[in-house]
Formats: C-alpha cells, sequence, structure tokens
C-alpha cells in the first residue's frame, strides 16, 4: 500500500516511515517538497545502517502534501489541531473515495497546572470530529496512534509493548488499520467505538504526559491487561 504522512518530516512522521517501509511504500510530505526528500534520504540512510535494513521490503520517498494526499491508499494527518480546517480544506477535493484518512491528532496546551486537553477546557470538537466535519465526502476517517511514545516510535530496533485505541464508524477501515498497527513490533490495535468516541482516546495523551513528568516515567504508553 502506499501510506501517505502529511506533517512527514516531524518526529511521528519518522517513526511511522521507519516501521513501515518494511512492507509499504512510504510517502513523507512537507509544504516544502525538497525538504521532505531530504527527510526520505536520510532514512533510508540510517535503514541502510542498521540490522532492520534486511527486513526492509518496501520504499520512502518525499513529495509535497498536496501531492502526497493525491496518490495514498492510507492518508496520515500528522499536524497540529489548529491546522485540521486549513489542510482538510486543501486536500477534500483531491483524494481518492477509497482513501482512508487517518488522525493521530492530540488537541492539547499547557497551563501552571500541566497539560490539558484543548476541548474539554475551552468548548471546542475532538480532532477526529474536526477531521470529519472538514472532510465531508471522506467516510472512511479513522482516529488511532494518540498514546504512542515518539521516541519509542523511532526506535526500530525495540519493541513498543503497548496498545492503541482506535476509533471509526467504518468496519472495512478499522480491518486495513488494525493490520497496520499490528505490523509495529508490540503495538496492539484495540477498537474503542465510533468516531463519536475520539476524544476518549486523545484525552489519554496528556494525562500520560502528566503522570511521566510527576513521577519521573520515561516514555510512557498505555496497555489493556
Amino acid at each position: 500500500m502506499k501510506v501517505g504522512i502529511i506533517g512527514g518530516t516531524g518526529g511521528m512522521g519518522e517513526g511511522f516511515a521507519l516501521r513501515w517501509c518494511a512492507n509499504h511504500e512510504i510517502i513523507l510530505g512537507s509544504r516544502d517538497k525538497q525538504k521532505a526528500q531530504t527527510v526520505s534520504e536520510n532514512h533510508i540512510k540510517n535503514i541502510k545502517n542498521s540490522k532492520y535494513a534486511e527486513k526492509v521490503k518496501g520504499t520512502i520517498r518525499g513529495n509535497d502534501n498536496l501531492s502526497v494526499a493525491k496518490e495514498s491508499d492510507i492518508l496520515i494527518l500528522s499536524i497540529p489541531y489548529e491546522n485540521i480546517q486549513s489542510t482538510c480544506m486543501d486536500i477534500a477535493n483531491i483524494i481518492d473515495e477509497k482513501c482512508i484518512v487517518v488522525s493521530p491528532i492530540v488537541p492539547m496546551s499547557r497551563n501552571q497546572d500541566g497539560f490539558y486537553y484543548i476541548p474539554f477546557q475551552e468548548g471546542k470538537k475532538s480532532a477526529g470530529t474536526m477531521v470529519a466535519e472538514n472532510l465531508p465526502k471522506c467516510n472512511k476517517i479513522v482516529s488511532a496512534f494518540h498514546t504512542i511514545s515518539e521516541i519509542k516510535l523511532k526506535d526500530i530496533e525495540s519493541a513498543l509493548n503497548a496498545d492503541t485505541f482506535i476509533c471509526t464508524d467504518n468496519k472495512e477501515s478499522l480491518t486495513i488499520i488494525s493490520n497496520l498497527v499490528s505490523e509495529i513490533d508490540g503495538l496492539r490495535p484495540i477498537y474503542l467505538g465510533p468516531l463519536s468516541l475520539s476524544y476518549q482516546a486523545e484525552v489519554m495523551t496528556p494525562m500520560i504526559l502528566n503522570a511521566s513528568k510527576q513521577n519521573k516515567l520515561k516514555h510512557p504508553g498505555i496497555k489493556l491487561v
């Protein structure tokens, strides 16, 4: 499959690219095409110098965000909450009708008490809901990957030993994304429910960050036992 990542030159984009290039064609997106290409080339060099290289059957390349959106089978929106409306407006009429759009976006900020979930504090909508409202023609929207440690995701020679919650209204997309999750060593997909419950997964990220800071935990995640 072609897995595109808008905002793919960031840390989470790097982690997804390194993990999924084992089996798929990964396309990193950026507003700056040259930057995306340079970052992709660096990832390829790092893979060649690791034990992971023998497992890689796919590829990594870079392009501008709009080009990535046009050709992706699965499109990850690795973008800030405040950019949802503008990004979705740009891609709404160019993504393929079969494309699955995935939101790992967490609307959060920080005050003197710690990290907080913006929709609860400021009366705004969850990221999953925002993506769906701004991509009205897309019925394959999935909310997932909110509670994964970026550091652990990028450490391709180690297993994550964590769960990620998935919210979607589309059962076909649930199956495909669950399989994609399972390709990441040590990561287990947990179906949480329809997209309307996305806030329940998103709100866990500020909770984890606060617990991490207060208890000096290194790169924690969540696992149901």
